[in-house]
């Protein structure tokens, strides 16, 4: 089995993909990827190195929701069509919608990994305005989900969120978000302090709520405050209490030991499809207390707690209630733990995606 896979290297698909390619390859399936958006750092290539069969080309085109990006697309469209002629590839599988359309005689899965049109109802609670960009936006965005032979989301909550803004999916399903859970370190003893991961100016990250009311206890804020697309100053923020700390982006190894040492990590997104952070938090042994949305109901059921999204004083009184209560803190810890190892793992991930393409695989032979 051969894949040519597509994904970006800005955010959490970068991580996805790390999981996702390390499980295929380890499980002999020969491997193509292809990364948009950014020449990945040295750091963020590093996973590779254990990978030696793994055939990678990284690129620079634009994705899909940056603004004038339609030239780079179709650009990296033909440049994916001649290298699926060079690869031979049976199936694409994608994490950018676009090339569901892909003009090429190979079976297609696109990936959902979110949209711009779900966000915005999420975080501004109406459509943006119209314009010749989203126009065009939301025509390849509906081509590609309509002319893929599958697509997967990574959460219920975001099918229902494409087929309410691009139509009706027949082929649609879900496949959950995993990571490996040996890459973190559940077992050292926390201290009281409360964790978040989140890119400043992502309003949709919200982890400015942390910074409205005053927090029970030591607070740490990771993320980029600078936009990928803007080289100007970074945010500005209202007043730093002094118990806040923001600090610069972390790559894995020193995020997961941030994590080992924290006892709650908060989840304040107002928008997410599925949110990889809380996962590696909750295998890191923490708390989670998360924005009541309903993808946190839906991933983390009973086993998180849960605040009023966008409310930083229903915020402060829910992390007051855990980092004063150790038992009621553990408690919440191991439930969140035993439901990120058992639902949330690289293994089952990449398992039913192997599935998933054999049954792709078996309806385009049928068509």
């Amino acid at each position: 089995m051969r894949i040519l896979i597509t994904a970006d290297t800005l955010g959490g698909v970068w991580t996805y993909t790390r999981e996702l390619v390390t499980g295929l390859v380890r499980r002999g399936v020969r491997v193509t990827l292809v990364s948009f958006g950014e020449i990945p750092s040295a750091t963020q290539s590093r996973w590779m190195e254990h990978l030696p069969h793994l055939d990678y080309r990284p690129t620079a085109f634009k994705l899909e929701w940056m603004q004038n990006s339609a030239s780079d697309l179709a650009a990296s469209a033909e440049f994916l069509c001649q290298l699926s002629r060079e690869v031979k590839p049976d199936l694409v599988h994608s994490s950018q919608f676009y090339y569901g359309a892909l003009p090429c005689d190979v079976p297609r899965l696109v990936v959902a990994h979110s949209d711009v049109l779900s966000w915005a109802t999420a975080v501004r609670g109406e459509l943006p305005e119209e314009n010749e960009w989203l126009c065009w936006y939301r025509a390849a965005v509906a081509r590609g989900l309509q002319q893929a032979d599958a697509v997967v989301a990574p959460s219920k909550w975001m099918i229902e969120q494409l087929s309410h803004h691009y139509g009706r999916l027949p082929h649609a399903s879900v496949v959950y978000n995993g990571r490996n859970p040996a890459l973190f370190h559940p077992s050292m003893h926390p201290r009281d302090e409360i964790v978040s991961v989140g890119r400043l100016w992502d309003v949709a990250k919200n982890a400015s709520l942390l910074l409205r009311e005053e927090m029970p206890s030591q607070v740490r804020i990771i993320g980029a405050d600078r936009h990928p697309e803007f080289q100007g100053r970074p945010l500005e923020f209202a007043e730093v209490r002094p118990n806040v700390h923001l600090e610069p982006f972390q790559d894995e190894r020193t995020l997961a030991a941030t994590f080992s040492k924290a006892a709650v990590y908060a989840a304040t997104s107002q928008y997410e499809p599925f949110g990889l952070a809380p996962l590696e938090a909750a295998l890191s042994g923490c708390a989670i207390v998360a924005s009541d949305i309903p993808t946190f109901r839906e991933i983390w059921g009973n086993t998180a707690l849960y605040f009023h999204n966008n409310d930083a004083r229903s915020l402060s009184e829910m992390l007051s209630c855990v980092i004063s209560n150790p038992e009621i803190r553990q408690q919440y810890a191991d439930l969140a733990f035993d439901r990120a190892r058992d639902r949330y793992n690289a293994d089952r991930m990449v398992d039913e995606y192997v599935e998933l393409y054999r049954a792709v695989f078996a309806t385009a032979a049928v068509a």
